[in-house]
Formats: C-alpha cells, structure tokens, sequence
C-alpha cells in the first residue's frame, strides 16, 4: 500500500523557483508528478522509475527535473524558471499500472496535492 505526502508548494514570481517534496511510503517502481489547474484536467508532468530514467512532459522539459533519494524515501521535483501557466495544484503519483511514464502518474494512488502559483 503506497502513501504519498507532498510538500513545497508556495507562491513565486515568474522566472523563479521552487522544490516539491513528496515522501513515499509503501513499495512502488514507479513515481512522478502531475498537475491540476483549476477547471482543467489532470496533466502528467514528470516520472522517474526507481533508480532509472524519467520522462518529461514537452511543456516542462528543459525546466523541470525529477529526481529521488531513496535513502529518505524520498521523490522531488526541481522547477525553474516558472511560468504562470505552471499554476495549479501538483500532486505526488504512483502509477498502478507497470507501465513509467509521465502520462501514466494520473492513473493510481495521488498525495493531498500541494498548490502552486507563479504570478
């Protein structure tokens, strides 16, 4: 049983950054981010298989990095250069399929969500 607590969100101006935290309980190969702007629809943002390679949606590549510490059972995402469109609530997930990618973190076990906003 997976459980996933995210942590980091805030308010900053565009061009700058910020790192989500989400720790990780429980035994998964697979964990990325997603997001949720308000009225849209879940967006994979970013995935990382455990002790592998991550992926990257177009709209966040060369801006975003993923990355894990297992040691602390822990996943993060490095976000720069931010834009406005990058508001939304961000979400720690864990894909309940086999399949590791950043389109596939909004289908399974999800943390509370921590908002965003880059005004």
């Amino acid at each position: 049983h997976v459980q996933l607590v995210e942590s980091g969100g805030g308010l900053v101006q565009a061009g700058g950054s910020l790192r989500l935290s989400c720790e990780v309980s429980g035994v998964t190969q697979c964990v990325g981010w997603f997001r949720q702007a308000p009225g849209g629809e879940p967006e994979g943002v970013a995935a990382i298989r455990r002790g592998g390679t991550a992926s990257y949606a177009d709209s966040v590549k060369g801006r975003f990095t993923v990355s894990e510490d297992k040691a602390k059972n822990a996943l993060y995402l490095q976000m720069d250069n931010l834009r406005p469109e990058d508001t939304a609530v961000y979400y720690c997930g864990a894909p309940s399929g086999g399949f590791c990618h950043y389109t596939s973190v909004v289908f399974g076990t999800r943390g509370q969500g921590t908002q965003v906003t880059v005004s």
